[in-house]
């Protein structure tokens, strides 16, 4: 099939969820208050092949493009449904696709075309709107939580050292970073104590900060180490399996949307190291939120996304350049999954966007609206005209 720029434009001005197609709707999420689901939304900063990522190994043209990355069975791929393989560092997942807890959504982008710069491409996935000069600089999961009565900054969490746009905007939003310090001696304690006990603007506040506190340290969802009396987070590796570990502590109380960015997917350059341990990263971190939640990994939906995809042939450096489709990866207990949602578009002549991309037949943010609709069972209306 063939679809033009402004076709597709025109189609993403109205928003294609409905809750009979949402991939996000279970009897679990029906059977549970709304507002009692969660929502984990990952940025995958730096333009994620999902070709490389779900291997359309049954489309013949496949082959013709990609000489030296391996794909499908023979590249060692989990076969998924026959026309479809996972990309092999994501093997630890099969048991969830096993049991309709993972998906994926293949040739979806947003509406940005042509100029393929990150910055830009990020700033659109994240605001919602359209164009690098849009009028909104807020973030969308912002504006959804402002259509939310009875908010508190506790209800969302932005993890990590980047800024997230996402979550920026005129809804109270929480903050951490694995890199920030919890020094906060006995001594600071009572101080701050005694010196707002009688504000009753910021004496909450202030409490709340301390038990939060108190529940990291006792949960070890920060780990720490005592430096001159403050508490210290230790330098080590793995920062992504900390820091989903700290979003499902919170998720597992007051917390109902966290979000966090995963880089290293930019693969101009030998692509199969690259994003192999970018792959790998992302699968810790879904893996980890399932041990971590519990009972709450019923009600929770995870939305992977990235700014665009990646051109379809690969290059002299055996690796792929900027795109625009893409795909977009989903998990949790509260998804229909076990399956590749979307409208394969096919690799064919005269099927590639500009001859050289694969072309975008959804727009990603359908399935955003799609999520925040089954999930917490917020109007189309309210979607389309506020989100």
């Amino acid at each position: 099939m063939t679809l033009s720029r402004r076709s597709f434009l025109t189609r993403s001005a109205a928003l294609g969820c409905s809750l009979a197609a949402s991939p996000l709707m279970t009897p679990v999420t029906f059977a549970s208050a709304s507002w009692d689901n969660r929502l984990v939304v990952i940025i995958l900063r730096g333009a994620m092949d999902g070709l490389d990522v779900v291997q359309p190994y049954g489309d013949r043209a496949l082959a013709g493009y990609r000489r030296r990355l391996a794909f499908g069975e023979a590249g060692g791929g989990q076969d998924l449904d026959g026309y479809f393989a996972l990309h092999p560092a994501m093997g630890p997942l099969m048991p969830l696709w096993r049991a309709g807890q993972l998906g994926f959504v293949h040739a979806v982008s947003t509406p940005y075309r042509d100029k393929r710069s990150h910055f830009d491409g990020q700033d659109i996935l994240e605001a919602g709107t359209v164009g690098p000069g849009m009028a909104h600089r807020d973030g969308w999961l912002n504006r959804m939580l402002q259509t939310l009565p009875g908010l508190k900054a506790e209800t969302a969490y932005a993890i990590g050292r980047e800024e997230l746009l996402i979550l920026e905007g005129a809804a109270p939003v929480a903050s951490w970073s694995p890199d920030s310090a919890l020094s906060l001696t006995p001594q600071a304690r009572r101080l701050l104590e005694m010196l707002y006990h009688d504000d009753p603007l910021f004496r909450a506040a202030v409490l709340e900060a301390i038990e939060i506190t108190d529940s990291l340290t006792a949960r070890g969802a920060a780990p720490a180490e005592m430096t001159g009396g403050a508490m210290m987070p230790p330098k080590t590796p793995g920062g992504h399996k900390r820091i989903a570990e700290f979003a499902a502590s919170r998720l597992r109380e007051d917390t109902r949307i966290a979000s966090f960015s995963i880089n290293g997917w930019d693969t101009h350059n030998n692509q199969t190291a690259l994003l192999g341990k970018s792959l790998g990263q992302l699968s810790d971190v879904i893996l980890t939120l399932k041990d971590q939640l519990g009972p709450v990994w019923g009600k929770t939906g995870i939305l992977a996304m990235t700014e665009f995809g990646r051109t379809v042939a690969e290059n002299g450096t055996a690796g792929t350049d900027h795109g625009t489709g893409g795909a977009m990866i989903l998990a949790g207990g509260a998804l229909r999954g076990g399956k590749v949602y979307g409208d394969w578009p096919g690799l064919g002549q005269g099927a590639l966007y500009q001859g050289r991309d694969l072309m975008p037949t959804a727009d990603v943010r359908d399935y955003a609206a799609a999520a925040m609709q089954g999930l917490f069972g917020l109007d189309r209306s309210v979607l389309e005209q506020a989100v």
